[in-house]
């Protein structure tokens, strides 16, 4: 057996995981073949003794090409109805994170396809990736040309829009008054009531920007954000008495809250609520981040 057809055996034994990515990526098979065809053909210009981890070479240029063929279209490509909404694919991989496996579990049905059309391609290629395939966000980073940080919240903001998609309205007036409260009583320290309105495990996740800028805010250095920190009383004694000078927003159709002197937005603060308390805070503060985010004020919502 030659070299060439033992790459042709191992590139075999990784075209299924392929074909499944590609379709999650394209939402069509006939796609899905190409990018994996294209694939090969990479695969075999390259000098194979240079590929350390071939299953991981494999999933970059394929998402490469798919980011690529995504970009390319022209228009919102439509789902024809004889195109199998759950072809025969493997299943993406099981290590997503509990709390999304609700929203994933039909996770590439007709309904989920239509979604993922409505995100843009390094939206769609972040959240496939990270969420259906369980890529670190270190690895999809370069794919997309963004920091890691700026690639988790391009997941983030696909995870948030695909979970958000079918909420009715009364969801989002719930979420912007629990917003709301939360402002409210972040800027008069009322601490109890801040108390009340966090998930007694909370998550709350700061960008280096943020936590860099609130360190240097104070006299002695010691930061009020952390890059993470769990619990309703650690994150409620973090905005005792602050976000004095914060606005209710939405971001990407979500309630949220954003300080922007002058109009400019340079701190935006995301939330995650489930009934009517916050589950996961998050304080962005990256300005490449921030440029990426549809802000709407409250004063030029439809």
């Amino acid at each position: 057996m030659n070299d060439n057809e033992i790459l042709a055996r191992h590139f075999e034994e990784h075209r299924d995981h392929l074909r499944a990515v590609g379709f999650r990526m394209l939402g069509s098979t006939t796609e899905a073949d190409d990018a994996v065809q294209e694939t090969w053909l990479r695969l075999s210009r390259v000098d194979a003794d240079d590929v350390n981890n071939l299953a991981g070479w494999l999933t970059t240029v394929l998402s490469r090409v798919c980011l690529d063929m995504l970009r390319s279209r022209g228009s919102r490509r439509e789902i024809p109805l004889e195109e199998p909404a759950h072809p025969d694919l493997p299943e993406p991989r099981p290590e997503s994170a509990p709390e999304h496996q609700a929203v994933l579990a039909d996770s590439i049905g007709v309904a989920m396809l239509v979604v993922l059309d409505t995100l843009s391609p390094a939206e769609r290629l972040a959240f496939v990736l990270h969420d259906l395939f369980a890529v670190p966000f270190e690895e999809i980073a370069p794919i997309v040309d963004r920091s890691p940080a700026a690639t988790r919240q391009l997941a983030s903001r696909a995870r948030r829009r695909v979970q958000g998609a079918n909420a009715p309205e009364r969801d989002h007036h719930r979420g912007r008054r629990v917003v709301e409260a939360f402002l409210a009583a972040s800027r008069e320290g009322r601490f109890e009531d801040l108390l009340a309105l966090l998930d007694p495990d909370v998550v709350l996740r700061a960008d280096e920007t943020a936590v860099t800028a609130a360190t240097a805010a104070l006299a002695h250095g010691a930061p009020v954000l952390a890059a993470e920190a769990h619990g309703a009383r650690t994150i409620a004694e973090a905005f005792s008495g602050r976000a004095r000078e914060a606005q209710v927003v939405t971001v990407d159709g979500r309630p949220a809250a954003a300080w922007a002197p002058g109009g400019r937005p340079r701190s935006v603060f995301t939330f995650t609520i489930v009934g009517d308390r916050i589950v996961e805070l998050g304080v962005v503060a990256d300005p490449e981040t921030i440029a990426g985010l549809d802000i709407v004020f409250a004063a030029t919502e439809a």
